[in-house]
């Protein structure tokens, strides 16, 4: 059995949304669309490649497959995309149907988190997702996630979607196993699971 691996970009009032650039995600009429692309570092790659090198798939809910579909796609070649393009892909959507657009990919059916909770059980690669704040609620409320890395910005939007808001979890412990923090001010922290 794999590993549920969460990978947020969040500011320290914990906003996710609209990470990477200004059109990205304009719900709720949010402006603030790209704050994290100036305090981009080597050391957010690093991180992030480590949870992409070894057996890995990619989960996502529709609102991010949907924007990664459109991008990643079309981008020039580099491992980043390669690799995106490439890994199998699994989508929590009750909106969606098949064919999917983006190579490699499956619709899950059903219940996001109970469908997630199957799969998990039935791979050994880890389950890797970005963003997908509807679908990542959803499966903290459950206690499918086994490890957060989260990506700390030191900047405050005062509003946005955030990671935790109005998600319906109920309290629990993490357990922090590694961190660091990249010249540009970003706190790098990689939560896992507490034991009992």
């Amino acid at each position: 059995m794999g590993k549920i691996v969460v990978i947020e970009h969040l500011t320290l009032d914990g906003v996710m949304q609209a990470p990477g650039h200004p059109d990205e995600d304009r719900r709720d009429g949010f402006e603030h669309g790209g704050w994290a692309s100036k305090r981009q570092d080597p050391a957010m790659q690093e991180l992030m490649g480590a949870r992409m090198s070894s057996a890995w798939s990619l989960l996502l809910g529709r609102t991010t497959y949907e924007q990664f579909a459109a991008y990643w796609p079309h981008q020039e070649p580099n491992p980043f995309t390669d690799a995106l393009n490439r890994v199998q892909k699994y989508v929590a959507s009750t909106t969606l149907t098949e064919p999917l657009p983006w190579q490699n990919s499956v619709l899950l059916e059903g219940d996001a988190a109970g469908a997630v909770a199957d799969l998990r059980r039935a791979l050994d690669e880890n389950l890797v997702v970005f963003g997908s704040g509807v679908l990542v609620r959803s499966l903290l409320a459950r206690r499918l996630v086994d490890e957060l890395v989260l990506m700390v910005h030191p900047t405050v939007l005062g509003t946005g979607r955030r990671l935790f808001a109005g998600s319906g979890i109920e309290s629990f412990d993490l357990t922090l196993a590694e961190s660091a923090t990249t010249d540009s001010g970003v706190q790098l922290a990689v939560y896992q699971q507490a034991e009992g």
